[in-house]
């Protein structure tokens, strides 16, 4: 098969473009060795002068007016010095080895009177500046010049005076300066290596018939990859597409499930398997009143709407405020608060009245369209709230389970929604005592509930839109056996208004003339 012509062209660009990358290559490489080489000296000649203070003069200096002597275990004698044969020893592990293109070199603008100046070329200068004006502590200085084939790096760093230091050239005669302190840049300490390329180019001799070799195998495997990247696409088309479906029904799932569910499987937190946990809830309970009356009213399509608005916009309030929606059972809305998420069992409380308050005044929204959409009779939300503890976790088969709790106080919640008013939330004396510093709630009498052993005390919570001007009804809908009154101010004209004002004045006379006698 004859080869393509991009391919015989790509072998030809490679060919000219080889011997410049590997010139590059080359004088990249001088430029990192000098740059290395220079900071290891660096480093090197900092160790020494570590090493000269802590091993001679700080050891000299610890033993004051004592006896200063050379020994070869200086270490186990005080104010002793390393003999020189053990300093050539230990010096010789800080020094290292050092090359013939490297050179070392100490200067300051500051010696003594019995010393030659140093000559400071501008390089030199010009770093001793700037360590002085910018600290001690800024990058070191390097500069790198020279030809194509001999390149040189000159690196260069701060002396800084230690307390040694200080101390000999404050009281120093010869000294130039005597207010020195401890930090201060007395010169710098300069490094400079050369690496002449030409010198290493037959270093390098395979180099060429390694990359040569290099480039046909790649070529090859560049034909290779090419066939397996192919066949990866295809793979990859597929996956995307199971995946795609996948995220799909995931989202399906999770219209399902309860947020704080469904998070918890998809994370791996919870298992799906029969399994419960006896945890301390707070459960939430609530329907609509005369749902059955409504519903006989109105279209099976329009109850359908009713229907959908209303556990939509609860269920956007009950995961506000974290609550766990259990399930839709008819016209009944059961959430609990504890699990699998919680923050205590006092704040676990406090979030579901909240929740549940707002719930009330999202309903008196909710009647208002719904009465300006021509419904006689809007839904009327009765709610029920208790604090104990449930077994919660799947129940169910092995084939299929459902996530709910279990428990008398469950039960217990769904008859206190059922004593409420309509509009109304009643919760128990357990869920008052955690919530009673933030809720006005008025007691009743204590009564007995089918199928709970105990009296309980049911308490009614007061003032549920004293605290929401915002949400106060323009539109006024009351029905029950004795009186009808449905009145929408916004429709109002100012005549009907002065009208309506004269037959509620009338009303409110009848309703105090008609006020039982109280012996």
């Amino acid at each position: 098969m004859a080869r393509p012509i991009w391919f015989a062209a790509a072998v030809a660009l490679a060919l000219v473009l080889l011997p410049v990358a590997v010139w590059l290559d080359l004088r990249h490489l001088s430029d990192t060795a000098l740059n290395a080489q220079a900071n290891s000296l660096n480093a090197m000649i900092t160790d020494i002068r570590t090493y000269y203070a802590r091993n001679v003069v700080g050891r000299v200096l610890a033993n004051p007016g004592g006896q200063t002597i050379a020994a070869h275990n200086y270490a186990d004698i005080p104010g002793a010095i390393p003999i020189p044969a053990t300093l050539s020893l230990e010096l010789g592990d800080v020094v290292g080895h050092q090359g013939d293109n490297m050179r070392y070199r100490f200067v300051s603008d500051l010696v003594f009177a019995a010393r030659e100046p140093h000559r400071l070329d501008d390089f030199e200068k010009q770093a001793l500046q700037t360590f002085r004006t910018e600290g001690a502590d800024r990058p070191l200085i390097t500069a790198i010049d020279g030809t194509m084939l001999d390149r040189r790096i000159r690196l260069a760093a701060p002396v800084v005076m230690g307390e040694a230091c200080v101390a000999c050239h404050n009281s120093h005669p010869e000294s130039p300066k005597r207010d020195w302190n401890v930090g201060d840049v007395r010169g710098i300490q300069e490094i400079e290596v050369q690496q002449p390329i030409a010198a290493n180019l037959f270093s390098f001799k395979y180099l060429l018939s390694y990359f040569v070799g290099a480039g046909i195998f790649g070529i090859g495997f560049a034909a290779m990859q090419w066939r397996q990247a192919r066949a990866f696409g295809r793979m990859n088309a597929d996956l995307e597409e199971a995946n795609t479906f996948l995220a799909a029904v995931s989202m399906k799932i999770s219209k399902y499930l309860s947020p704080q569910v469904y998070r918890s499987i998809f994370s791996g937190e919870r298992d799906v398997v029969i399994s419960t946990e006896r945890k301390k809830l707070t459960i939430f309970f609530s329907d609509i009143k005369d749902f059955t009356v409504t519903s006989e009213r109105l279209q099976p399509e329009e109850l359908t709407q009713l229907l959908n608005e209303y556990f939509t916009e609860m269920s956007k309030i009950a995961h506000e405020y974290g609550a766990t929606v259990d399930k839709f059972i008819g016209d009944a809305i059961l959430a609990f608060f504890g699990d699998p998420e919680t923050q205590g069992t006092r704040e676990d409380a406090r979030a579901c009245l909240a929740m549940a308050i707002a719930m009330q005044r999202r309903m008196v929204g909710l009647n208002a369209e719904w009465r300006r959409r021509g419904i006689e009779k809007p839904f009327q939300a009765r709610m029920g709230i208790n604090t104990g503890f449930c077994n919660v976790g799947n129940f169910g088969s092995v084939d299929r389970m459902d996530y709910t709790i279990i428990g008398a106080e469950a039960n217990l919640a769904a008859r206190l929604e059922q004593i409420a008013e309509p509009g109304g939330i009643v919760m128990s004396y357990e869920t008052f005592a955690l919530v009673e510093d933030s809720v006005r709630a008025r007691a009743l009498a204590p009564i007995s509930l089918k199928g709970i052993s105990r009296e309980v005390i049911p308490y009614v919570v007061e003032g549920i839109h004293d605290e929401a001007p915002e949400a106060m009804p323009s539109v006024i809908n009351e029905f029950t056996d004795g009186a009808r009154i449905f009145l929408d101010v916004e429709r109002l004209t100012d005549a009907e208004r002065t009208r309506i004002e004269g037959v509620l004045t009338q009303a409110v006379a009848a309703l105090r003339r008609h006020q039982p006698v109280v012996s």
